[in-house]
């Protein structure tokens, strides 16, 4: 069922997908890693070459997954039984595997995410899985912080969300620059987080903890 729900979402999503613009063919996709590699100076009919474009798609499919996914749907069960539970509930630490829209090289770091419930609650995992959808796209790092809020606080409207990004853009380590230790942070906050400073200042604290 769960399978059957997932493969109808994508066929979705790739509908929506093909109303912007056509979506090449996998063999079109293959032959413009090809050239690319040809780009870079090499022989992509050499033994170690020769099934490269055909992984590096592979590689694709799984690095911009969140193009087919959707995040409404993600949250949209939740749960009432909480028990008067109306403090934050803070999941840390989530692993952000993205891709610079500007180079496309890795953007990696963690997200933290936090809401504080009004009447409601959501799986631990599906704010994970939240993240997931936005960082596996082709991104600026301000723009899916601002992405991951706005989602879960439209999805389950909370009294307020706050979710920070801490990340190293391979855009800036392994070209241009070349300043191998910074860390980009951004953060945005909705509701009771961007008003009340102690809410954010105990969310700050707690996530550093």
């Amino acid at each position: 069922m769960q399978k059957d729900k997932l493969l109808k979402t994508q066929k979705t999503a790739k509908r929506k997908i093909a109303k912007v613009f056509s979506k090449p063919s996998r063999k079109e996709a293959e032959k413009a890693v090809e050239t690319l590699i040809k780009w870079a100076g090499d022989n992509p009919k050499r033994e170690g070459l020769l099934e490269t474009p055909q992984r590096v798609i592979n590689s694709y499919q799984e690095f911009f997954a969140g193009y087919l996914m959707n995040p409404d749907e993600i949250l949209s069960k939740t749960f009432e039984e909480v028990e008067g539970y109306d403090e934050m509930v803070i999941v840390k630490d989530i692993r952000v595997e993205s891709h610079c829209e500007h180079h496309m090289v890795p953007i990696l770091g963690s997200a933290h995410v936090a809401y504080i419930p009004n009447k409601r609650i959501v799986g631990l995992s599906k704010l994970a899985r939240v993240v997931d959808v936005y960082s596996k796209r082709l991104q600026v790092q301000e723009k899916m912080t601002a992405q991951i809020a706005e989602t879960i606080d439209r999805a389950l409207k909370p009294r307020g969300v706050a979710v920070v990004i801490e990340a190293a853009h391979q855009c800036m380590s392994t070209r241009g620059t070349h300043k191998t230790e910074t860390t980009t942070v951004t953060s945005q906050m909705i509701g009771v987080f961007q008003k009340n400073e102690k809410t954010r200042a105990e969310f700050m604290n707690l996530i550093r903890s």
